[in-house]
């Protein structure tokens, strides 16, 4: 069955030739043409993946992505102008799994689209996958359910990906290009910092299921690495 792509943008050639393109490659493509249609598109249409203009009209791409990501865990992947720096950033920080600056290459935001849904949508029921657990928490990837003391963590798909790849190497430290290839894949060509806002939100979720604790702990210079509990 064809993936199904929300794409999100008020400029006609840029939807079109987005339209043409991923037709091509055989996608299912919805269409949206303002920040309010984007959201009823998404939550009538149930996309795969939404491909999101930051500026848009009536409502925009930042507000849209702190709107789904409080519904779906839809990936989403943010197109953002050069100078926008600052809005790439909180884009990522809300939940956003990539960018793609404009003006952009038809070919890097395909390549992107594919990384992402193979990523997303290419997770098989894992029978023999043994739950996984660090003191408190335990990650199984069968049922892909993460729970600290026995609490089910209201996780996205990525975040879920990150943390499992952190429970596996326990108390070592992974630099984040380990951490994007491992998570995001080896052909994913995008920025470090897709990495720090992803820890940055699945920290924010460990920290509302267990305040005191610091599960995921800063190596400065070097990356992350989930805690290990005395036993």
């Amino acid at each position: 069955m064809a993936a199904r792509i929300l794409v999100v943008d008020d400029e006609p050639p840029i939807v079109d030739v987005l339209v043409y393109n991923l037709q091509r490659a055989n996608y299912e493509v919805v269409v949206a043409r303002d920040g309010e249609e984007a959201l009823a598109a998404a939550r009538r249409e149930k996309p795969d993946l939404i491909v999101l203009d930051l500026m848009l009209p009536r409502l925009d791409g930042l507000e849209v992505c702190r709107a789904l990501r409080r519904e779906q865990d839809v990936p989403i992947i943010m197109l953002t102008a050069r100078d926008s720096e600052v809005d790439r950033v909180v884009g990522l920080e809300l939940g956003a799994d990539d960018y793609v600056v404009k003006p952009f290459s038809v070919r890097e935001l395909m390549a992107r689209i594919k990384t992402v849904l193979r990523r997303t949508m290419g997770h098989a029921p894992a029978p023999n996958g043994a739950a996984l657990r660090a003191g408190p928490l335990a990650v199984d990837p069968a049922s892909r359910e993460a729970r600290w003391d026995g609490a089910l963590l209201d996780l996205t798909t990525l975040e879920f990906d990150l943390l499992l790849t952190l429970v596996r190497h326990a108390g070592q430290v992974l630099s984040r290009e380990q951490l994007l290839q491992q998570v995001w894949g080896y052909d994913y060509f995008g920025d470090l910092r897709a990495v720090d806002a992803a820890v940055k939100r699945l920290r924010s979720k460990l920290r509302a299921a267990a305040p005191q604790a610091e599960a995921v702990e800063t190596v400065r210079g070097v990356g992350y690495k989930l805690v290990v509990w005395p036993t």
